[in-house]
């Protein structure tokens, strides 16, 4: 008796170990195609778990533990469906496929069904608040609805009405353990941005509070796909506040010092986010931000960051703008057209500024780019600036058939990521371009050559330098 009922227990225990739930669907448009359930870890995607319908268009998957939280069902044509994956709910769904969302069933699945109802009605809310904000400014800016106070009165009241009926959904529909009553909150404030940036000004500052206070560490949001948006909405609103540029990198400073504060209380994720945030800002040209973060995170005694990704802030704080950059010796083979003598080292260009560019044949993004540059460079050198390429290639017929065409000065060592000159600068990416005046102070670091002649338009076309 008494092993029979231990027996038992190790079955129960077992079997609760390696529960499963599971997604279940009809799909008609679906016969025969595979079915994946895919995963949000971070700012990356892995697929659960995945099948193949059968002729009816039927299939199932089966989640862990581990995957709670959003998810995505996706066919092999590329359509999908956002879902809820939650412990102890199995989820049953029906429709012809998954782009058709007003007419996909959710026939089992509460926390779904609750995502599927706000997913329809929230927009519309939203819709009705933007118009309602419309008004409300339109009302207090002219003068000839001054005597219209009732009707101001009514537009307060029918705002205040409509966050009222968001909230008591969310209080009616959801619970504390629910993840979706985590995950709807969440998301109504990240997608939130555009419209308030637009619409609702007057709410920036309480935004900007809620951001600030999130808790990057939560599991829950490196499990709901939100933490992309997440990021780049809370910087893009404040690059869109309407600032002065110095009290816009103010407030980003702020955020960063939040978020990075935040993070500290675990690596993987202060590594993955910052690491996230730092090309964000860089694509963005916002380099006062992203130079603020590299120096914050390389003071950072309690952390350790990973070491491609410290070498990449290392860079910013030897070779940040206002740096002298280090002088180097044309010791290497050398290109140099239009030079009746090809110049001994970097000081020697007698002209007002110069464009160092790091790349290599091999690299996949430097030829387009070297092309522009090729093509602007009589507007540029007609503007006093020089251009010098430092090639990274090892071979010198590939540096040879690469530089040919260009009417600016290269040169390589053939000695690859191990050049003194590609240590000296920092470089660990290709293509890099370091922006010089004739002191060889470091002006700019520009991303692009479009972004370059941007800064030739500006600062040396039209004067606004």
């Amino acid at each position: 008796m008494k092993k029979a009922l231990l027996i038992n227990i190790i079955v129960f225990i077992t079997a609760t170990m390696f529960a499963q739930n599971t997604v279940t669907g009809v799909f008609s448009d679906y016969a025969g195609q595979e079915i994946s359930l895919v995963g949000f870890s971070g700012f990356d995607t892995y697929i659960i778990n995945s099948t193949t319908a059968n002729a009816e268009g039927t299939f199932s998957l089966s989640f862990g533990e581990k995957d709670c939280g959003m998810a995505m069902l996706a066919s092999e044509n590329n359509q999908s469906f956002l879902v809820v994956l939650a412990e102890n709910e199995n989820l049953q769904l029906k429709g012809k496929n998954f782009a058709d969302t007003e007419n996909v069933e959710i026939v089992n699945g509460r926390q779904n069904q609750v995502f599927a109802q706000y997913a329809t009605e929230h927009p519309v809310r939203e819709e009705a608040l933007n118009a309602w904000s419309f008004l409300e400014q339109l009302y207090e800016e002219n003068a000839i609805f001054a005597k219209c106070k009732d009707t101001k009165q009514a537009i307060i009241w029918s705002q205040a009405e409509i966050k009222g009926e968001e909230e008591k959904f969310l209080i009616l529909n959801t619970t504390t353990d629910d993840y979706i009553g985590w995950y709807l909150p969440m998301r109504k404030l990240v997608s939130s941005v555009p419209a308030i940036a637009q619409y609702r000004t007057d709410e920036i500052p309480e935004i900007l509070t809620a951001l600030r206070n999130i808790d990057y560490c939560d599991n829950r949001l490196q499990k709901s796909g939100l933490l992309k948006s997440l990021v780049e909405n809370h910087f893009w609103l404040i690059e869109n506040s309407g600032q002065a540029l110095s009290s816009v990198y103010e407030e980003m400073n702020i955020s960063i010092d939040c978020m990075v504060d935040n993070l500290m209380k675990d690596e993987a994720k202060l590594n993955a986010v910052s690491e996230y945030l730092f090309k964000f800002l860089e694509k963005r040209s916002l380099f006062g931000a992203s130079e603020y973060l590299a120096l914050k995170l390389l003071n950072e005694q309690g952390c350790t960051l990973n070491n491609d990704f410290a070498a990449q802030l290392e860079s910013y704080r030897a070779m940040k703008v206002g740096n002298v950059a280090p002088d180097f010796s044309f010791k290497s083979e050398v290109v140099a057209p239009g030079y009746a003598k090809a110049p001994k080292k970097l000081s020697e260009i007698s002209s007002q500024y110069v464009l160092l560019v790091f790349g290599a044949s091999w690299c996949p993004q430097c030829p387009q780019e070297l092309l522009q540059v090729t093509n602007l460079y009589g507007k540029w050198k007609s503007q006093g600036v020089e251009v010098v390429f430092v090639s990274l290639d090892e071979d010198e017929t590939a540096f040879r058939n690469f530089t040919e065409i260009f009417p600016f000065i290269s040169l390589c060592d053939f000695r690859k990521w191990d050049s003194p000159i590609v240590e000296k600068y920092h470089v660990f990416a290709t293509p890099t371009f370091y922006l010089l005046d004739n002191e060889r102070k470091i002006v700019l670091r520009p991303n692009s050559a479009s972004q370059m002649d941007s800064w030739v338009d500006w600062y040396l076309v039209k004067g606004g330098r």
